[in-house]
C-alpha cells in the first residue's frame, strides 16, 4: 500500500533523459533557420494543393449559381396568363 502511483510496476531496461528547462533555448536558431524552412515548405506544397482547391471553389460557385437560376420561374411562360 505504500507506492504511489507512478511506481506501482517496476520497468526495466528503459533508460530516460532529460535536460533543464534552464540549459534550454526556447526559439534557437529561428530567424535564421525557422522562417527559411516554413517558405521552403510552403513553396513546396502550393503548387500541389492550391489548384485543386481553386477547381473544387470554382465549382462550387458555379454549382451555386445554376442552383439559384433554376429556382427562379421563366416570365416567359406566364406572358398570356391573365
Amino acid at each position: 500500500m505504500g507506492h504511489h502511483f507512478g511506481g506501482l510496476a517496476k520497468v526495466r531496461h528503459v533508460i530516460t533523459y532529460s535536460l533543464s528547462p534552464f540549459e534550454q533555448r526556447a526559439f534557437p536558431n529561428y530567424f535564421s533557420k525557422g522562417i527559411p524552412n516554413v517558405w521552403r515548405r510552403f513553396t513546396s506544397s502550393f503548387f500541389r494543393v492550391a489548384p485543386p482547391m481553386v477547381l473544387m471553389y470554382l465549382t462550387y460557385t458555379w454549382g451555386n449559381h445554376v442552383h439559384e437560376e433554376g429556382k427562379r420561374k421563366n416570365p416567359a411562360d406566364y406572358e398570356n396568363d391573365e
